[in-house]
């Protein structure tokens, strides 16, 4: 695999998105988007929909990918990179509008499976096997395109939604997630996943300082469902779709202890006392509380570097079983 136009999208994504953020800030400062940062004293104000500049860097670097094989032969897989392309835009239109309007969950929750369509229809004339740890290939048939596909889309973009509201958590998480798919993807020679990965890879560690603590702006479900989305894309494409849900293993786990909670829409955040974080009321509705609780208390930072601790682990175990190391 030639490294250097991967570089280009890396870098390309990365200086939109940089370029982008401070824009944005203003803007929604300007015009009254935002939203309340809930684990800080006196709760202020922060400008929200940052997730643009993220989606922005995506889009415009892969365009660039498009450019590079239009002009000068690149090789990869043009549609596959065409259907990523409308996979994520169609879930940043999604975000956009719930951060904007403020969508029913049910239908937040469902409305992914149509952004799926344009990898059911690269899929189709792919492969249908999931290589499996201590397994091997799985054949999942036509069940693969029409099903797996569509909810594999929906339930990443939605976790990566729900684990979030904390200064520089979702971004950086995502961070070590891309790290992690880029280097399967050059392992693997997969040219179109490592496309991908670079392009988000690049605009969330633009992103990232300014949505660190205290954090300027917030992501959004713009930003947060395109996460999701992006990674099964990459993942789908590239034939990893096992090493993306170890990928996601935190965000399961959050998942599963606010469905027990019956999906809490307030009180998920900490009750500030002293410069640390404890449970809402002291009971634990999230992932988060359940790691506030078990430090008896915990920094907004450390609580944030935690979970990205825990990412990293996820994603070495992934490069572990899946990245055919010699």
């Amino acid at each position: 695999m030639d490294l250097n136009p991967i570089i280009a999208i890396f870098l390309t994504s990365f200086a939109i998105s940089f370029l982008a953020v401070p824009i944005i800030i203003r803007k929604a400062l300007a015009s009254g988007m935002t939203g309340k940062d809930v684990n800080k004293e006196g709760k202020p104000e922060v400008a929200e929909m940052g997730g643009l500049a993220i989606v922005g860097g995506v889009i415009g670097s892969l365009l660039l990918a498009v450019a590079l094989q239009t002009f000068f032969g690149y090789p990869f897989k043009l549609a596959e990179i065409l259907a990523a392309l409308l996979t994520i835009s169609i879930i940043a239109l999604i975000g956009t509008y719930d951060d904007l309007f403020s969508m029913r969950q049910a239908v937040k929750a469902v409305l992914p499976m149509a952004a799926a369509l344009p990898l059911v229809a690269v899929s189709a004339a792919g492969s249908t096997e999931i290589s499996l740890p201590f397994i091997g290939q799985f054949d999942f048939g036509i069940f693969y395109i029409i099903l797996l596909i569509p909810l594999g889309v929906t339930v990443a973009s939605n976790l990566t939604n729900m684990l979030a509201g904390f200064n520089g958590l979702e971004a950086g998480m995502g961070a070590v997630m891309f790290a992690a798919t880029l280097i399967l993807s050059i392992l693997h020679s997969s040219t179109e996943m490592a496309l991908i990965a670079a392009s988000m890879l690049g605009a969330l560690l633009a992103f990232l300082p300014y949505n660190w603590y205290p954090a300027r702006v917030f992501p959004g479900d713009i930003g947060n469902l395109s996460i999701g989305a992006a990674l099964a894309t990459a993942v789908i494409i590239g034939n990893l779709e096992s090493a993306g849900a170890i990928l996601v293993i935190p965000h399961v786990i959050d998942f599963f202890i606010k469905a027990r909670n019956g999906f809490p829409s307030t009180k998920w955040w900490g009750e500030l006392r002293a410069g640390k974080l404890y449970p809402a009321e002291g009971k634990v509705r999230s992932l988060a509380q359940f790691v506030m609780s078990s430090f008896g208390g915990i920094s907004e930072k450390k609580l944030v570097l935690v979970f990205i601790v825990a990412e990293g682990l996820c994603a070495l175990l992934a490069i572990f079983l899946y990245g055919r190391l010699l």
